[in-house]
């Protein structure tokens, strides 16, 4: 894993925070990365129209086969308690920095991986955002709290019985694509992009040729249409 300082992560933020993922694409294009990196909201979806970009944190979760015992509602909760701290265990988010963004392979399972408290409590601890292959559940309270949340299923479950912790800070595979830790995220209404950290500067370069080009030709149709300026073509 590829480990950078604060600054180095600061100064690649302040280019990427100008991007969007079309740039970024173009950007992977112009270094041959053609079928790597995308993301695509056909399956990928948010839960509300978000942007963010940041590093990623990666945590992975697989489905059990553990059995389920028989028992009364009044023990449940013990056993439910168990679960969640030692088996599917969220050890791992106290690790959870400024401009990293959350990416949990949940294994393709419909289940509840992120809900609306760990959600919130990530986002203070100034996660950018979270991307799952696995479900979120509370979305009316993660969408009333804008966390920006990217997902596979909505979901109603629990993770007790369901899924367990496999480990974090590992290489995982969202939608066919390698995301490892510290690759940069970019994701807004087009769908999400990885890019491998060790091209970031390469990407950027070509991202930002490509983002300058089209919003100085869309700065002049806004002239020509009489259009107010906005912040997509500002400076240009």
């Amino acid at each position: 894993m590829i480990e950078l300082t604060k600054e180095e992560k600061q100064k690649l933020m302040e280019v990427y925070r100008k991007l969007r993922v079309a740039d970024v694409r173009d950007g992977m294009d112009w270094n041959m990365m053609h079928f790597m990196g995308s993301i695509h909201t056909d399956t990928i979806k948010p839960l509300f129209r978000t942007s963010f970009c940041g590093f990623a944190k990666t945590v992975q979760f697989v489905p059990t086969n553990r059995t389920i015992p028989t028992m009364e509602p009044e023990a449940y909760t013990k056993f439910s308690n168990h679960w969640y701290g030692n088996i599917a265990t969220y050890h791992w988010g106290k690790s959870i920095g400024e401009d990293d963004v959350l990416v949990l392979d949940a294994s393709d399972t419909n289940v509840g991986i992120i809900g609306s408290n760990n959600g919130l409590e990530y986002k203070s601890q100034g996660c950018r955002g979270i991307i799952t292959n696995g479900g979120a559940r509370d979305t009316d309270e993660l969408i009333l709290n804008k966390v920006p949340v990217f997902s596979r299923h909505v979901s109603q479950t629990m993770v007790q019985g369901r899924v367990e912790y496999q480990a974090h800070d590992i290489p995982v595979n969202i939608n066919g694509q390698l995301v490892r830790p510290n690759d940069i995220i970019v994701a807004d209404g087009d769908g999400i992009v990885v890019v491998p950290l060790e091209k970031a500067w390469d990407v950027a370069k070509y991202a930002t040729q490509e983002m300058e080009a089209d919003k100085t030709s869309r700065r002049k149709l806004y002239d020509k249409m009489g259009l107010s300026v906005d912040a997509s073509v500002a400076g240009y």
